[in-house]
């Protein structure tokens, strides 16, 4: 498990929240994954759950990080406000999407 994750980093609590529009879902650094409450489908739900995993997995390698200003790639900074977040084309985006069945 996750440096003081209280619980089961394999199985991360899943909150249903308000989030902007095309943003699906988001996997926090304290290891815990919210979803977009607007999707209503049961196989979407499962698909953004099993991408926002492997962002938990790449948190608990030590590969990804990030704050409010930057995210952190293997060493590298990439900043937050010059990028397109959940571009497939960002490293951590594309192991994610790789990894996903679809």
């Amino acid at each position: 498990t996750m440096k003081g994750a209280p619980y089961n980093t394999d199985n991360p609590p899943i909150y249903h929240v308000d989030m902007e529009d095309g943003v699906l879902g988001k996997a926090n650094n304290n290891c815990t994954i919210v979803i977009n409450k607007d999707i209503k489908d049961p196989k979407q739900i499962d698909h953004v759950i099993e991408h926002e995993k492997i962002h938990i997995d790449q948190m608990k390698r030590g590969d990804l990080d990030y704050d409010d200003n930057n995210v952190y790639w293997k060493g590298k900074k990439y900043s937050r406000a010059s990028m397109e977040e959940g571009n497939k084309n960002l490293p951590w985006e594309k192991e994610a999407y790789n990894k996903t069945k679809k």
